[in-house]
C-alpha cells in the first residue's frame, strides 16, 4: 500500500505541482489550502507525511506545525523558498519537530519544481519511516546507560599540545533531523570544554549562518560558522559553511579549519568524510572523537571507521532517538562505533572522555 502524503500550500499552482510530483512517485496525495485546513485534514486523512509551506495567510506553517505535533505527531517536510529571510523560520520548524525541508527553487511560487523533484521524493520517502521528535524539551534520559567497551572508556593519555595545536578534536557529522538533535548535545557541553568541536551538518549555504547564530544563543560554548580560515581553540564549536566542505589544515604551525570547494563525487555537503579524513592527516587518531548522528545515507561512516581503527573513539546515535537511522547505522554495521547512545547521552560521554583541566 502506498504511503499517504498531505500537501499544505496556499498557492493552487504549487499544490498542483507538488501533487503531480508525488503522485507520479507512487504516493497517495491530498492537499490543503491553509495551515488551519491542513491541521484539520491531517486528523481526517491520517497522512504518513505532510509537506508544509511556511508563509501562508490565516495560519502560517509554524503555527500549523505546532498544532499538528500536539494533535497528531506526523513526519513533516517544510517546503518553502530558500532565502536568508526564511532560514530562521525553517530552523524554528525543525526545532518544533519537522523532519526536513525542501527549497522551492524559484521562490514562493516556483515554476521549476522539477529541479528539486528527486530531492522532494527522496526526503518524503525517508520521512515516511522517520522517528518523530516533537516539542522543544530534551527527551527524558533513559535510566540504563548503554554498555561501552571497557578498553575505550579510559581517559585519553595526557598529551602536551604543541603551541597553537589543541589537545584533541571532536568531529560531528549529522544530516536529516540534525538541528533538533544537536540541541540535545551542544548546549550540554560546558564553556570550559577543552577540545574544539567541528560540526558538518548537511545544509545549504543560505542556512548555516542562521543555524550557527541560533546554536550560539543556546550554548555555553562559542558557536560560529566556519566562513574562512579559523584557528582551532578550546571553548569553540565551528559549523561547516553551506556550499563548501570544511577541512582541518595547518597554517604557520597552527591547526585551522578552512572552507574549501565541495569535493567532486561526494553526494552530501558539507561532507563528513572530507572533514574526518583531513583531521586524520594532521592529528593522531587517539586525540580525536568522532560522533555520527541522524541522517540519510552513509556520509561519515567510512572515515569514522578509519578513525576507530587507528585508535580514535567514536559514537553512533542509537535508533532509539535517530530521526533517520541511516548514517549511524552504517557506522555500526562497519564495526566502527565504540558507543551506541541516544542523543541526550552523547554529551555525557564526551564530558567523560574529555575532562576540563
Amino acid at each position: 500500500m502506498s504511503h499517504k502524503v498531505l500537501v499544505v500550500d496556499d498557492s493552487a499552482l504549487m499544490r498542483k505541482v507538488l501533487r503531480q510530483v508525488l503522485s507520479d512517485a507512487g504516493f497517495q496525495v491530498e492537499s490543503a489550502r491553509s495551515g488551519r485546513e491542513g491541521v484539520e485534514m491531517a486528523l481526517a486523512f491520517e497522512p504518513d507525511v505532510v509537506t508544509l509551506d511556511i508563509n501562508m495567510p490565516e495560519m502560517d506553517g509554524l503555527t500549523a506545525l505546532s498544532l499538528l505535533m500536539a494533535a497528531r505527531p506526523t513526519p513533516v517536510i517544510m517546503v518553502s523558498s530558500l532565502t536568508t529571510a526564511n532560514a530562521m523560520p525553517t530552523l524554528e520548524a525543525l526545532a518544533l519537530g519537522a523532519v526536513d525541508y525542501v527549497a522551492k527553487p524559484g521562490g514562493t511560487i516556483s515554476l521549476n519544481m522539477e529541479l528539486v523533484a528527486d530531492d522532494l521524493v527522496r526526503k518524503v520517502r525517508a520521512a515516511s519511516t522517520a522517528r518523530i521528535r516533537s516539542g522543544r524539551g530534551r527527551p527524558p534520559r533513559p535510566a540504563a546507560r548503554p554498555a561501552v567497551r571497557p578498553a575505550r572508556v579510559m581517559a585519553p593519555p595526557p598529551v602536551s599540545p604543541a603551541a597553537g595545536r589543541p589537545e584533541g578534536l571532536v568531529l560531528i557529522g549529522v544530516s536529516t533531523g540534525g538541528p533538533r538533535t544537536l540541541e540535545d548535545i551542544l548546549p550540554q557541553l560546558p564553556a570550559n570544554f577543552p577540545w574544539p568541536v567541528l560540526v558538518c551538518q548537511h545544509m545549504p549555504a543560505q542556512f548555516t549562518t542562521a543555524f550557527a547564530q541560533r546554536m550560539d544563543q543556546i550554548c555555553a560554548l562559542d558557536v560560529q560558522e566556519c566562513d574562512g580560515p579559523t584557528p582551532l581553540r578550546s571553548g569553540q564549536v565551528l559549523i561547516a559553511q553551506g556550499g563548501f566542505d570544511m577541512v582541518v589544515a595547518e597554517r604557520l604551525g597552527r591547526l585551522v579549519a578552512i572552507p574549501v570547494p565541495e569535493a567532486a563525487g561526494e553526494p552530501w555537503h558539507p561532507c563528513v568524510d572530507v572533514l574526518v579524513d583531513s583531521a586524520l592527516r594532521h592529528m593522531p587518531a587517539q586525540q580525536m572523537i568522532g560522533v555520527l548522528l541522524t541522517g540519510m545515507g552513509f556520509d561519515g561512516a567510512a572515515s569514522m571507521t578509519r578513525l576507530h581503527q587507528q585508535g580514535g573513539r567514536t559514537i553512533a546515535e542509537s535508533a532509539e532517538t535517530a530521526v533517520v537511522f541511516g548514517m549511524p547505522h552504517e557506522l555500526i554495521q562497519r564495526g566502527g562505533a565504540d558507543c551506541v547512545l541516544p542523543s541526550p547521552q552523547v554529551s555525557d560521554q564526551l564530558r567523560h572522555w574529555v575532562r576540563p583541566h
